[in-house]
């Protein structure tokens, strides 16, 4: 093929136009939410994790206070243990896991704020998912966007 002006004749240009969804932490309080009522923002947006709406992101220490939190459920929900240890391992399953390698804290009111925060910043997320906006107070000089579920699925276009 001959060559012309830098391209290849008869290739032409490809551009890739799909977009990625928002990389995105749920704070505990939205998963807890969710585990509790099927009738919430919340709800709707843990079923919407392994579709295209959003790219879930966890670390360590975040998956451990899930973990702790979801589990406290079992007493006052019909889910049992092994089924609040599945949402979470599948969740896990479609997450970006990120490695926290920060010193900057205390940055936020609440330690466990602060590892919500860490997690999002480590993995390059675009927003924080949580009831307790307030509590995130300096999440934007990260270019973090705190949102309740609601907000953030209605941002995305999946608020029904």
């Amino acid at each position: 093929m001959r060559r012309r002006g830098g391209l290849t004749k008869g290739c032409g240009i490809v551009y890739n136009t799909t977009m990625k969804p928002p990389r995105i932490v749920l704070d505990t309080n939205v998963l807890v939410s969710a585990l509790r009522s099927k009738r919430g923002a919340s709800y709707r947006l843990l079923m919407r994790i392994g579709t295209d709406c959003c790219e879930p992101a966890v670390s360590v220490p975040l998956v451990l206070e899930y973990e702790a939190a979801a589990k406290r459920l079992v007493k006052d929900t019909r889910l049992t243990a092994r089924d609040i240890e599945a949402v979470i391992d599948y969740t896990c399953a479609q997450a970006v896991a990120s490695k926290v390698f920060y010193l900057w804290r205390p940055l936020l009111r609440d330690p466990k704020d602060d590892m919500v925060l860490e997690a999002a910043v480590a993995a390059g997320c675009t927003h924080i998912v949580t009831f307790n906006g307030r509590d995130f107070a300096g999440a934007e000089r990260f270019g973090i966007k705190v949102l309740t579920p609601q907000a953030f699925l209605a941002e995305i276009g999946a608020n029904e």
